[in-house]
């Protein structure tokens, strides 16, 4: 049963995580904000240089924002199993490194790409597609996030788009006033 609760945990944490940052953060981001596009999406930009090698406090904040999710499992993870919930923290934090190895041109063994591939879970080459285009292959560690995702990034569009027609109604309203 203990070593049971330690996968346990450990894989709600890691699916949890990655569903909430996915829906609640990274999504939303690629919608509304401006910030995390520029510093992950951006043609002109090294997304290794952003999220690595600058000082900018900015960067940190995306990144925070980002892991909060998972962070906010702790608590609820470390009643059932404190084991877990480290094991989950740290296989999260390791698969960020990985997936962001494809800058250094890194390309995933055959057998590990298939087990990847079995469990859903992202590689660095599927990571480097969302890099290269914001549109494609949402979610950072398990790819089924992704048709959801795309779903909720359309409604999204549709939200924002509304709400710009009803702003601009309403300030053209008040100029015929």
């Amino acid at each position: 049963m203990f070593v049971t609760k330690i996968i346990l945990v450990a894989t709600l944490l890691l699916f949890i995580g990655d569903f909430l940052s996915t829906f609640l953060y990274h999504v939303p981001e690629h919608v509304f904000g401006k910030f995390h596009t520029l510093v992950h999406h951006s043609k002109n930009r090294s997304f290794i240089h952003y999220a690595v090698l600058t000082r900018n406090p900015l960067v940190l904040l995306d990144g925070f924002l980002g892991a909060l999710p998972y962070f906010l499992f702790i608590p609820f993870g470390w009643q059932i199993s404190p084991i877990g919930t480290i094991v989950g923290i740290v296989l999260g934090e390791l698969h960020v490194i990985w997936r962001h190895v494809s800058i250094i041109n890194w390309q995933t063994p055959k057998a590990i790409a298939f087990v990847c591939k079995i469990f859903c879970i992202t590689t660095p080459e599927r990571h480097l597609l969302h890099h290269e285009d914001g549109n494609l292959a949402y979610g950072d560690i398990f790819t089924f996030f992704h048709r959801p995702a795309i779903a909720w990034m359309d409604f999204l569009i549709a939200v924002k788009k509304k709400y710009r027609r009803l702003q601009l109604s309403s300030s053209n309203n008040r100029s015929q006033a």
